[in-house]
């Protein structure tokens, strides 16, 4: 049996690609679009990632004469659907083929009951609560000095001579807002580690216009906040995840 690369595109031959993703954005509805990401790049970015966890976890059913993923999404019945695949015989060099999207019901009446798991974030479940006795130690020359990462601000501050104090005062109260409420701080999964993902209100202090993405440092007593996200590149990889529920991300 073939060795996975972990890289979607190379492993699975997809056929037409928006036909694919639309097909399975009408088994699981929900917000799959954004309008910097083109059709379905929520969708597209989550199951790319997705299936490269699972490569990683070991968590592909390969058999001779089929393939079976768990694609971590649900129907509106709470279904898991599985990416059902078949040996790629005429289509390219990718081992497999994508033959449809199915739920466990529809494995059944083929006779399939070995199912893959889903992929797994956590680990370590403590990496998901924000600790608010902990330093965020900032990465202010790669936010505020870097001109690809400054544009990620809201236009109106981006060239505000008083942009430090302004971030620092957006940082603290985020602080007390998710000591407050912890369900504030959003987890995403990046280069294989646990993030959290921050809101600063840097217009308005009841509204949040960007993200900041922190992880904690292996001693446990600080975190990094290494880079901002606009809102709609937060709920892009906060999907990954799960869907955002927390309000500050549904307003994108």
């Amino acid at each position: 049996m073939c060795d996975l690369t972990g890289d979607l595109m190379m492993d699975v031959y997809l056929g037409d690609i928006n036909k694919r993703y639309g097909e399975l954005a009408e088994m699981s509805p929900e917000r799959w679009e954004l309008a910097d990401r083109g059709s379905y790049g929520i969708l597209k970015n989550y199951l790319t990632h997705t299936y490269e966890k699972l490569v990683e976890e070991d968590k592909i059913i390969k058999r001779e004469n089929d393939g079976l993923f768990n694609t971590g999404l649900f129907t509106k019945n709470y279904e898991l659907i599985y990416a059902y695949l078949e040996p790629n015989i005429a289509n390219g060099s990718q081992p497999f083929y994508l033959k449809a999207f199915l739920t466990e019901y529809d494995l059944g009446r083929k006779g399939i009951d070995e199912l893959p798991e889903r992929a797994n974030y956590f680990s370590d479940p403590g990496l998901l609560i924000f600790d608010a006795n902990c330093r965020i130690k900032v990465q202010y020359s790669h936010i505020l000095e870097d001109s690809k990462n400054l544009e990620r601000l809201p236009l109106e501050v981006q060239n505000a001579k008083n942009l430090i104090p302004l971030f620092n005062g957006a940082l603290d109260m985020m602080k007390k807002k998710v000591s407050a409420n912890y369900r504030i701080a959003i987890p995403q999964y990046y280069n294989k580690t646990i993030q959290l993902l921050l809101p600063l209100c840097l217009l308005d202090q009841e509204i949040p216009d960007t993200a900041l993405v922190v992880s904690k440092d292996p001693s446990g007593t600080f975190y990094q906040g290494h880079t901002c996200l606009t809102l709609e590149m937060a709920y892009s990889n906060a999907r990954l995840i799960a869907k955002p529920e927390s309000n500050w991300l549904q307003l994108v």
